[in-house]
């Protein structure tokens, strides 16, 4: 009981102490300025004083940096954010070199080459996302993204309905969409298409049908790559899901035209059976 008493005492006196530092006739004071006699010419003169008084060369780097960090964190781009961030951190260490701040300045300089190999990565990345758009539809350069999983003949990847959150790209070994009875090679995608879909749902069912090892990567990474490059990565996306939609809509095509043909064959020869029972 007495203990809840003292920390109680303290808690007030703590509050009551915060709250007299906190006082508008108090931080005047501190500001060499008359709480009594107050104005706003005698309060802006004193404001314009203390920055007068400030104004350092380790200040103004400072300001500098401070602009720049405020910049990062406007920018919807993760490369220009990166660059401003190297800036920023570059005012920062020469203000604090200047002030004699020898922790914080060894904290800005080892964010630089942190700062400066990340942004690196990004380009190699966008760089990549671009040629990708250029005729490139192996996406070879997703391979680092991507980790790798084996299957034996007979597994099910997956079934058409399931939650869709990874694609796939055959390695080796050979993969059939059963819905449509097609096998896919190494060098080609599965599972694209959920990642477009509003719900994220397979819209086919993939077997193995020949021992092999395949590379995923999740829905989140390749949105992670897409918001961390450019839009062009997703438009190459895009590219790849409509050509897999073409590919499909070739194939059932086929497929229509083929039973019209079977069907138009059927009634033919029903025609010359019915013409030859006429005779």
């Amino acid at each position: 009981m007495n203990s809840n008493a003292d920390f109680s005492t303290i808690l007030d006196r703590i509050l009551n102490t915060a709250a007299d530092n906190f006082r508008i006739a108090k931080i005047l004071v501190q500001m060499g300025l008359d709480p009594d006699n107050i104005t706003y010419d005698a309060l802006f003169n004193r404001l314009f004083e203390i920055v007068l008084a400030n104004i350092t060369l380790a200040n103004m780097f400072a300001l500098v940096g401070a602009i720049f960090f405020v910049a990062t964190l406007l920018m919807q781009r993760m490369v220009p954010l990166r660059v401003a961030n190297m800036v920023g951190c570059t005012f920062f260490a020469i203000s604090c070199a200047l002030s004699g701040s020898v922790a914080t300045f060894l904290l800005y300089l080892l964010l630089l080459p942190v700062n400066a190999v990340r942004l690196r990565q990004l380009l190699k990345l966008v760089k990549k996302a671009r040629n990708a758009t250029r005729g490139d539809w192996s996406m070879e350069w997703l391979k680092p993204f991507m980790t790798e999983r084996r299957y034996r003949r007979g597994d099910i990847l997956f079934r058409k309905g399931d939650s869709a959150t990874e694609m796939f790209l055959i390695a080796t070994g050979k993969f059939l969409v059963i819905e449509i009875g097609v096998e896919l090679p190494p060098g080609r995608f599965m599972g694209e298409l959920g990642f477009l879909t509003p719900d994220n749902r397979r819209t086919a069912t993939i077997e193995c049908i020949e021992d092999g090892q395949v590379l995923t990567i999740t829905y989140e990474r390749l949105l992670e790559i897409y918001f961390q490059s450019d839009q062009q990565f997703g438009y190459h996306i895009l590219l790849l899901t409509s050509q897999r939609l073409l590919e499909n809509n070739q194939r059932l095509q086929g497929s229509i035209s083929r039973l019209e043909a079977a069907l138009a064959q059927e009634k033919a020869a029903r025609q010359m059976a019915a013409a030859r029972g006429t005779a």
